[in-house]
């Protein structure tokens, strides 16, 4: 199915203007990281995690009242699946030692909601040394991945194209924390998890546009190279929406519906899927583009300088 056909959009004519924007817009992710930084989750910085299932209808006000009677004030509650399964996480931050977080909120609530028993479905204790070890492995990992993918696509299809998709990546990785910075959202596995998916994402997307660019460097061999782009991406340019527009509504859905625990998962990938469309379109290739003229530009003065 194709919704766009023969097109002829000019989308290299207008890179410097999308230079422009993904340079303003990484600037300011990367200042917001800096010098606002990430709000990290339990999973990062340790803590307990606590899910319970109510066996009578309890609001999540009610749930958050009763935790922070408690004197856990700092904490995060959730509900988990539909609202009549009667279930809520409860994520408490590190406490001094000795304190018995999870048996304290049992406790607590076992008074405050007498006629309401509850069952404990997991209790989950993360340490702060386990803490650093994990956002030093998060790190890690998406490193490795942009790595990996350098390789890949430089033995794939050329060092200039690697780079390109790999500055164009790391764009969106940027920009989707600069965002999560900005909206004051926290920092968990299940966030890192979506944003290794962008990563994935963004790459398979932009090797669609570089294979065909591929191709049509063996066809059309007298053109020049920003016309080669230029018929590439606006004969992937169907493929490319379709599957964008798909990937959001599967989305949406899940943002709406999934419940609150994967409202960030999805929120993530939501904001990762249009920003990673929109540099594989016009980052990736451009980037290739310029590059490449800079080394012709180079070729060609070097014979001059001898001649000189």
């Amino acid at each position: 199915m194709e919704f766009f056909r023969q097109t002829n959009y000019n989308f290299i004519g207008i890179r410097k203007y999308t230079y422009i924007f993904s340079a303003a817009v990484t600037l300011i992710s990367l200042i917001l990281i800096l010098f606002v930084g990430l709000h990290y989750g339990i999973d990062f910085t340790g803590g307990t995690s606590l899910e319970l299932k109510f066996a009578n209808p309890v609001s999540i006000g009610d749930v958050r009242s009763a935790v922070g009677n408690a004197g856990f004030n700092d904490s995060e509650i959730k509900q988990i699946g539909p609202k009549e399964r009667n279930a809520y996480l409860i994520r408490v931050g590190m406490m001094q030692e000795g304190i018995p977080v999870a048996d304290a909120i049992q406790s607590h609530f076992s008074q405050v909601f007498p006629n309401n028993p509850y069952e404990v479905l997991a209790v989950t204790q993360i340490g702060p040394k386990i803490g650093g070890e994990l956002r030093r492995a998060g790190l890690m990992s998406i490193l490795v991945a942009l790595v990996g993918m350098l390789i890949y696509i430089g033995w794939r299809f050329d060092s200039k194209f690697a780079v390109g998709a790999v500055i164009a990546t790391f764009h969106d990785v940027i920009f989707v924390m600069g965002i999560f910075v900005l909206l004051g959202l926290e920092m968990t596995l299940t966030v890192l998890a979506a944003i290794l998916t962008i990563v994935g994402y963004s790459i398979n997307d932009t090797i669609v546009v570089y294979d065909r660019i591929r191709e049509n460097l063996k066809i059309h061999r007298r053109d020049n190279l920003a016309t080669i782009m230029n018929l590439s991406m606006n004969q992937t340019l169907s493929r490319t929406l379709l599957t964008g527009v798909s990937t959001l509504v599967v989305l949406i859905i899940l943002f709406f519906m999934g419940g609150e625990v994967i409202h960030d998962f999805s929120l993530v990938l939501f904001i990762g899927t249009i920003i990673g469309t929109y540099s594989s379109i016009w980052i990736a290739s451009a980037l290739v583009l310029d590059w490449n003229a800079r080394l012709e530009a180079k070729k060609h003065k070097k014979p001059a300088a001898r001649t000189a």
